[in-house]
């Protein structure tokens, strides 16, 4: 693949030489990552005053799957899909095994059912593989289907579990494949290339970085960092077939990577690496038209901050932006409905490039995955959206997506 002509995605792009980490191969063959359930020990003993009521009973601890997406073909990368565990109350990580036979899967998704992952293969013959958990911990790699494609980099399943969706970096395409009754993938069912708008400047062609359902579940809308667009899509459920309908222009040069949509359905917050910027998207669901508003500032003061990911508080509430620059997070909180975003704060990731970001299924702790110091940082989220950093960083080869699962 040749070079990327900006630090978006992949292997493709030279990274520093990333520091060794002593018996880290060991350390994470030797133990399981299952989600076990460990009920909180009882509570002190305390001295009996006149009518006072009992302390309520501490609420139970939990520990719940992490999985985490690499690059197996990059030095210092890992050997497949990492597994760990992170306990819900604290956000403390624990290694597992590592589920090899996943060559460079930077990106993972979950079917609905929670029974599946799948993971791209960003590589030029580019890929997607299908893997089976069990709740022991065990899993099952189904198989892979080709793209079609160069570089994928993303991938989304489809709300009714049926259909996985792709994204070609490399070759600025997206791909659709069936997903079968356990879980497995069928041949591709289409395939699109983003022919025009020509290429933004900087751009040697199309470069389609995200596809990602919208909440109405009847389009599909994909980022392409190549022409400055996010194309909306109608699925035909039946076919498994994609038909453009709209089609949004942001800034020339600005680089649209990743999009995320608030709860409510009618709004989407849209990352743009190379201006900088934040962009408040309205969508109609009725239409699937995206229209995006002004970009606006990521905290970040001068320089590139190469924004990656945005990512949505469940109740619609916050909004979290990785810079890769300055090595930070923006934190907004979200006004008119999600119409509108006031810029609150930023504050240190506590690593290098974070690359992707995830927040807990209820939204309590957010999970930084850190390129460039192969680490994985954990913030607990107050109750007024607040970021506060818990425990040390945890190693993970080469860390591009991490995944916490339910």
């Amino acid at each position: 693949m040749k070079p990327s002509p900006h630090p978006s995605s992949g292997p493709e792009r030279p990274a520093p030489a990333l520091p060794a980490l002593p018996g880290r191969r060991g350390f994470l063959g030797g133990l399981l990552a299952t989600a076990a359930l460990a009920a909180a020990g009882p509570a002190l003993a305390t001295p009996a005053r006149a009518a006072a009521r009992p302390a309520p009973a501490p609420a139970p601890r939990a520990t719940r799957p992490l999985l985490l997406g690499t690059y197996t073909s990059e030095a210092g990368g890992g050997t497949g899909i990492g597994t760990a565990a992170y306990d819900t109350a604290t956000g403390a990580i624990t290694p597992g095994p590592v589920i090899t036979g996943v060559d460079n899967p930077s990106y993972l998704a979950l079917h609905p059912s929670g029974s599946t992952v799948y993971a791209v293969a960003e590589q030029e013959a580019g890929a997607v593989t299908a893997v089976r958990l069990a709740p022991d911990g065990a899993y099952e790699v189904l198989g892979s289907r080709p793209t079609g494609g160069s570089g994928t980099t993303h991938l989304s399943v489809h709300p009714s579990g049926r259909w996985l969706l792709s994204a070609n970096y490399g070759s600025g395409s997206v791909a659709v494949h069936p997903i079968a009754e356990d879980g497995a993938l069928g041949e591709r069912t289409d395939l699109v290339t983003h022919s025009s708008p020509p290429p933004g400047p900087g751009q040697g062609g199309p470069h389609a970085h995200q596809i990602v359902t919208a909440p109405d579940g009847g389009h599909v809308l994909a980022v392409d960092l190549g022409t400055d667009t996010v194309y909306t899509y109608a699925l035909d459920e039946s076919a498994g077939t994609l038909t453009e309908v709209s089609r949004a222009a942001l800034a020339p040069g600005s680089g649209p990577r990743h999009l995320a949509f608030h709860p409510g359905g009618r709004s989407a917050y849209l990352a743009c690496e190379l201006d900088n910027t934040l962009v408040v998207c309205a969508y109609d669901p009725a239409t699937g038209a995206l229209t995006p508003g002004p970009g606006q500032s990521t905290g970040t003061g001068s320089g590139t901050s190469y924004p990656a990911q945005p990512v949505v508080t469940g109740d619609g509430a916050y909004v979290y932006l990785a810079n890769r620059g300055p090595n930070s997070l923006t934190r907004y909180a979200v006004e008119d409905d999600g119409a509108a975003l006031r810029l609150l704060d930023t504050v240190p990731v506590g690593g290098d490039w974070p690359r992707q970001l995830a927040l807990s299924p209820d939204s309590s702790l957010l999970f930084a995955a850190n390129q460039r110091s192969s680490t994985v940082t954990v913030f607990r989220v107050g109750p007024d959206g607040s970021l506060t950093a818990v425990g040390d960083p945890f190693p993970a080869p080469v860390a591009v997506c991490v995944l916490p699962l339910p």
